[in-house]
C-alpha cells in the first residue's frame, strides 16, 4: 500500500486507527468528579479558559493513539539511489557506422537527420524505457568494436551512445558477420542465473562486403549461445537523399542507392528465434523499437529497493509527546479534581 509515494509495509495496522475515537470517549468518562448535594453550593463565574480548553488533553491521548497505530503500520520511502536490478535482460545494440548512413531518409518531419543520429535518438528512449536491463553497444563497419560494454548505467550508455559517429573512409564497409558476433559475445559475458534472456538488436543500412567473419558462422554463433537477435532494414526504397560536402562550407543534395541484403537480415532473425524489421521513415523506425520492447518484456516487473527511509519512529516519538503533553496539561493548568 502506497499513499503519496509512502509504503506502508503493515497496512492492516491502519484498522487500530478506530481506537482512537475510543480513546477519546474514555479519556471524557475518566474525569474526575466531586458530588454536591446542591448545585448552590457550586461556586459561579461562567466559563473561563480552562473550561473552554479542557477537552485538550482528550483530544491529544486520541491523537497519541492514532500516531502509535501509523507508527506500527511502519510507513517508509525506498531510496531512489539503491534500485536493485532484478530480473532484466542482456541486450546488446550493434548498429552499421559505415559511410552510407549519412543519408537522410530517417529524418524526422522539418529536420534533417541522418540515418545514424536518427537510430541514435530512439536508441536512447528505448535505453530510458529499461532501467532493470543490462545494455550494451557495438559499432561496425569494416571492423566491429565495443562502444559500451553491457551496464546498468545508462547515463554512461547513452554518452557512449552520443559520441559515435561514422567509420573514416579508410574504415568504411559493412562486416555485418563482425558485428553480430561481437554483440553475441557482449550478451554471452553475464552468467545464465543473472538475467533472463539473451538479445541483440542488429541495424544496417547495406550489404554485407567484408567477411572476415562469415554472416553464416556469427549466426551459428548466436544460435548456440541462446541470443534471440532482432534485425532491422534501414532505408527507403530505391533511392534516398544524402548532403555531400563540396566544401568552402558548401554542400548539396544527392540520391544515393538503397541497397539492402534482406534476405540475409531475415535468415539471422529468422534462425536465432528473433524478427526482421524494415524501416523506412523515422516514425517506422520508432515503431520498431516500441515493438521490441513490448516483445522482451522482463518476466516480474516493478521496483525493488535496498534501502529505505523509515517513519515510524517520528509517529511512536510524536505519540509519546502527546501523552505527556496531555498529561502534563492534566495535571497543572487542566487539572480536575479526583
Amino acid at each position: 500500500m502506497t499513499i503519496r509515494g509512502v509504503e506502508i509495509a503493515e497496512p492492516w495496522f491502519l484498522c487500530a486507527l478506530l481506537l482512537a475515537p475510543l480513546a477519546w470517549l474514555w479519556s471524557r468518562r475518566s474525569a474526575g468528579r466531586v458530588v454536591f448535594s446542591s448545585l448552590r453550593a457550586l461556586p459561579g463565574g461562567g466559563d473561563t479558559w480552562r473550561t473552554r480548553i479542557a477537552w485538550l488533553p482528550d483530544a491529544l491521548l486520541a491523537l497519541a493513539v492514532a500516531s502509535l497505530v501509523i507508527a506500527l503500520a511502519g510507513p517508509r520511502k525506498g531510496d531512489d539511489k539503491s534500485r536493485v536490478h532484478a530480473d532484466g535482460i542482456a541486450i546488446c545494440m550493434a548498429v552499421d557506422v559505415s559511410g552510407s548512413m549519412h543519408a537522410l531518409d530517417l529524418s524526422e518531419k522539418g529536420k534533417e537527420t541522418t540515418r545514424l543520429d536518427a537510430v541514435k535518438g530512439v536508441f536512447e528512449q528505448f535505453v530510458d524505457a529499461r532501467p532493470d536491463d543490462a545494455i550494451g553497444l557495438v559499432a561496425f563497419a569494416a571492423y566491429a568494436d565495443t562502444r559500451s560494454p553491457l551496464t546498468l548505467d545508462h547515463q554512461n550508455l547513452i554518452a557512449a551512445a552520443q559520441h559515435v559517429s561514422f567509420a573514416n573512409r579508410g574504415e568504411d564497409g559493412t562486416a555485418l558477420g563482425a558485428g553480430l558476433a561481437l554483440a553475441t559475445e557482449r550478451v554471452s559475458e553475464l552468467r545464465p542465473r543473472e538475467k533472463l534472456g539473451r538479445v541483440v538488436i542488429l541495424l544496417t543500412d547495406g550489404v554485407s562486403n567484408i567477411h572476415d567473419i562469415q554472416e553464416d558462422d556469427a549466426i551459428a554463433h548466436a544460435v548456440e549461445k541462446g541470443v534471440k537477435v532482432y534485425t532491422i532494414g534501414a532505408g527507403t526504397n530505391g533511392q534516398a537523399l544524402v548532403r555531400v560536402d563540396l566544401g568552402d562550407g558548401r554542400s548539396q543534395l544527392m540520391n544515393q542507392p538503397v541497397e539492402i541484403d534482406e534476405a540475409m537480415l531475415q535468415r539471422i532473425a529468422d534462425r536465432t528465434g528473433g524478427k526482421y524489421f524494415r524501416a523506412t521513415d523515422h516514425a517506422s523506425l520508432v515503431s520498431i523499437y516500441d515493438q521490441i520492447d513490448k516483445l522482451e518484456k522482463a518476466k516480474l516487473s516493478g521496483t525493488q529497493f535496498a534501502n529505505y527511509h523509515y517513519f515510524y519512529a517520528w509517529f511512536a516519538g510524536l505519540a509519546m509527546l502527546l501523552v505527556i503533553a496531555a498529561f502534563a496539561l492534566r495535571g497543572t493548568v487542566l487539572r480536575r479534581l479526583p
